[in-house]
């Protein structure tokens, strides 16, 4: 790989899919993910399955995948250490990552290197489609789907540049792991930790390493990722959007808070206020849920934001003692 702080010259013509596992209750997911990548229209030329320090499960992958390369996390525990470990037994031209609980549409692949096309792409993300395994609340907006890990009201509805893809459905370009550096170990998830936004972190260092690269949004290369029903509760809303405040504060420490909020600021100024009008309006029309999910809004930005706040203070109090 090179160690060049271009964009890559070249076209992806060759895509490697890494997918994470950490635990046996996911077996089900596990053989979902994998049986839509191998209905691809364009078939990855490897696909890789790291299990995160789990030998029953690495174990029972090798028997039950053999087209498959099954491999364990050879990193710290964790997303970020599995995700590292995919990307050294990588040998695509582009690295893609699906989650262990989502399935990609069948075009997936495809859609995914032709976003690649023009040599200033080292990103790639895609549309998340939460697949409810539960009733859907009706109080929950779709400003806040990205608590389930899916795409949420705000994002681009065609093609456009991005900070950072969504962790379920991205790629990049394998040379671009060289100049940039791997995934923060310190920063993934683990197990069903909430805390998260590594990739936030790392396509904030990729486009650094590489002045000029632009990562996208390719809205047609869909997966449907799981929402199991633990994940539709109020209490999991909380938690999640009080995990995404403190993540967001340690990726502002990183690499500073304009990068790390860049998104969020448009998000914040239009996308919600939006959000909550929309929800005044249904309650008017007759939709009495409009209010809760007009609330939800409100209550969700305030956890995010305090979140936040009382990290960032922590991390300079922290320093003002030493």
């Amino acid at each position: 790989m090179s160690g060049t702080t271009t964009p890559s010259p070249h076209t992806a013509s060759s895509v490697t899919v890494v997918v994470c596992a950490y635990t046996m209750e996911r077996w089900p997911d596990i053989e979902a993910a994998l049986a839509s990548l191998a209905a691809q229209t364009r078939q990855p030329e490897q696909v890789v399955l790291v299990t995160d320090h789990n030998a029953e499960l690495l174990e029972r992958a090798r028997a039950a995948f053999p087209g498959v390369l099954c491999v364990a996390n050879a990193g710290p525990r964790g997303l970020s250490g599995a995700r590292n470990t995919g990307v050294a037994v990588a040998t695509g031209d582009v690295v893609a990552f699906l989650d262990d609980d989502a399935a990609a549409e069948p075009d997936w692949v495809e859609r995914t290197l032709a976003a690649f096309g023009e040599p200033d792409v080292i990103g790639v993300g895609g549309n998340v489609v939460p697949d409810w395994r539960a009733p859907r609340p009706s109080w929950f907006p779709d400003e806040f789907l990205w608590v389930v890990g899916c795409s949420y009201r705000g994002l681009p509805t065609t093609r456009a540049e991005i900070r950072n893809p969504i962790g379920a459905n991205m790629s990049f370009r394998r040379d671009v792991f060289d100049p940039a550096g791997e995934f923060d170990t310190d920063m993934g998830r683990l197990g069903k930790d909430a805390a998260g936004c590594e990739e936030t972190e790392f396509s904030i260092r990729a486009r650094r390493a590489h002045p000029g690269a632009r990562i996208v949004l390719e809205p047609t290369a869909t997966c449907r990722h799981g929402v199991s029903p633990d994940r539709v509760s109020r209490a999991y809303f909380r938690r999640r959007c009080r995990g995404e405040g403190r993540s967001k504060a340690l990726v502002s420490s990183l690499a500073g808070s304009d990068s790390a909020l860049e998104t969020e600021r448009t998000y914040v100024r239009r996308t919600l206020p939006q959000g909550v009008l929309a929800g005044l309006r249904d309650a008017l029309r007759g939709d009495l849920a409009g209010l809760a999910r007009a609330e939800a809004i409100i209550e969700g930005f305030g956890l995010t934001a305090a979140s936040y706040a009382l990290a960032r203070f922590r991390a300079f109090a922290r320093r003002a003692r030493r």
